[in-house]
């Protein structure tokens, strides 16, 4: 999983990815792409780690990449294009915005508009996405003119392309024009910008640091306001200092938990949970929503889900309010599962399974 963090010149992206990572000035390399695995928030492993006395805990993590700025003379654009590859291998995309004022800092285009920041920053994505769909038109309408084995399927393409191109021209994204499954397998290849699910940042002043965000979008996964480089100083005081800090600002919260943790959700993934009394690890593994159990052990180990016999399954909260896995079994909350049973969030399984 992994996130591209995308903004105008000045909108503050690389202090959101401070903010984020934790990491500091000294350590971000300015003219270069920098990447940073981030642990994604599970209180639940908490609980499995107090409840089963593991010799770790391990969270699933995330991958944020921050972009240098546009050049000199670029400054009117976000310089995607000199991105593209990684923006393309990017699963979702965490849009940064600026609503802050500041004399030492010049704004995009001479003004602070955050709003029209955000529409100027979906051209571009739209545009790119537009080049290469109409180049693959281009390519596919002589392609099916020939008599090929695959003529039939390459027409099934062209006809989702050309609807992806003709909504591309009316500025919508493809993320809610593509359906789930066949046409979403199919397009994967292109990474399709617009076609990933994003989480808009609007980056304020200091004084409105606790506010809600002043607006909403309608395309954005999930809308935070926060000061970017508050959060950064924020982020890396000792605990013990920052509680003071926060609550001058009114700050309930770091944003990070929360910036992630949408990043996750927007991406439609869910934990399943593994630990147990006498194991060495808890573990939180991320899986798509809709994912089968015999899936789910491949996620751990190809040999599991290959010789799977069954899984057993609870959910989360069951055990929870059991307070222990043999109070669970007890209670009948322990479920046999086969391997096209559905996983939910925050299931705890172990699975068995034929060496």
């Amino acid at each position: 999983m992994r996130v591209a963090i995308v903004g105008f010149p000045y909108s503050g992206k690389t202090a959101v990815y401070r903010a984020v990572t934790g990491l500091s000035r000294e350590q971000i390399r300015p003219t270069e792409e920098n990447l940073a695995a981030i642990k994604i928030p599970e209180p639940r492993l908490d609980f499995l780690a107090e409840l089963f006395k593991p010799k770790r805990k391990t969270e699933a993590t995330m991958d944020f990449v921050d972009l240098p700025g546009s050049a000199e003379g670029e400054r009117e654009q976000a310089g995607l294009s000199k991105h593209l590859p990684t923006l393309r291998e990017s699963d979702a995309l965490l849009m940064v915005v600026r609503a802050f004022d500041s004399p030492s800092v010049l704004p995009h285009q001479g003004r602070v508009d955050p709003q029209g920041d955000l529409q100027q920053l979906r051209d571009e994505l739209l545009l790119a996405d537009l080049a290469i769909c109409a180049a693959r038109i281009d390519k596919l309408e002589k392609a099916v003119t020939k008599p090929t084995k695959d003529v039939e399927q390459l027409k099934h393409e062209l006809a989702l392309l050309a609807r992806c191109r003709d909504a591309l021209e009316n500025e919508k994204p493809l993320l809610n024009v593509v359906q789930p499954g066949e046409e979403k397998k199919m397009l994967r290849a292109f990474g399709f910008l617009t076609q990933k699910p994003e989480v808009l940042i609007i980056n304020v002043n200091e004084e409105q640091a606790a506010a809600p965000p002043p607006f909403r979008d309608a395309y954005a996964y999930a809308t935070f306001a926060i000061c970017a480089p508050l959060e950064a100083d924020l982020i890396s005081m000792a605990p013990a200092d920052r509680a003071g800090f926060m609550q001058d600002y009114g700050i309930q919260a770091l944003a990070r938990d929360r910036i992630v943790r949408a990043c996750f959700d927007a991406l439609g993934m869910i934990n399943f949970l593994t630990g147990g009394p006498g194991g060495e690890e808890v573990r939180a593994w991320p899986i798509p929503k809709g994912a089968t159990a015999v899936e789910a052990a491949g996620k751990i180990h190809t040999d599991i889900a290959r010789g799977f016999i069954r899984a057993e399954a609870i959910a989360y909260d069951d055990l929870r309010a059991a307070g222990s896995l043999r109070e669970a079994k007890a209670a009948n909350k322990v479920r046999q599962e086969h391997k096209n049973y559905v996983v939910q969030d925050g299931d705890v399984i172990t699975f068995k399974f034929s060496a």
